[in-house]
């Protein structure tokens, strides 16, 4: 079966970090264009992170820039998010996902399949 599971969440505080993890299997491979997205409550699920390891190009949204870092391990098929220096603002269930279509921008949900079921992450004192 071809899916995405998301773990590592948990609670952290501010000015500390966390890495997120996403595991894939069935014919789904880390080596495709990957994505991280977050959905606060009561808001839109938003980009977080975008990695091609075929082009080699990373895209972060302007919130993360310089605090958070994608990477992935081809030997485990998963891909990680690095979150450092985190802040309240942070707090969101985090997914990953695949992208499916190049009609529009990387950043785009729309862009994106196979979601897996979200972690938790919050950041609180």
């Amino acid at each position: 079966q071809d899916h995405l599971v998301e773990s590592g969440g948990g609670l952290v505080r501010p000015g500390g970090s966390l890495r997120v993890s996403c595991a894939a299997s069935g014919r789904i491979f880390v080596t495709n264009a990957m994505g991280w997205f977050r959905q606060a409550p009561g808001k839109e699920r938003e980009f977080v992170a975008y990695s091609s390891w075929r082009s080699g190009r990373t895209y972060y949204a302007d919130s993360v820039k310089g605090r958070f870092t994608i990477s992935g391990d081809n030997a485990r098929n998963t891909v990680y998010l690095q979150m450092d220096r985190m802040e309240p603002e942070d707090t969101a269930v985090y997914y990953c996902a695949v992208r499916v279509r190049y009609s529009e921008n990387y950043y785009g949900v729309s862009e994106y399949g196979y979601w897996g079921q979200g972690t938790q992450v919050t950041v609180s004192s």
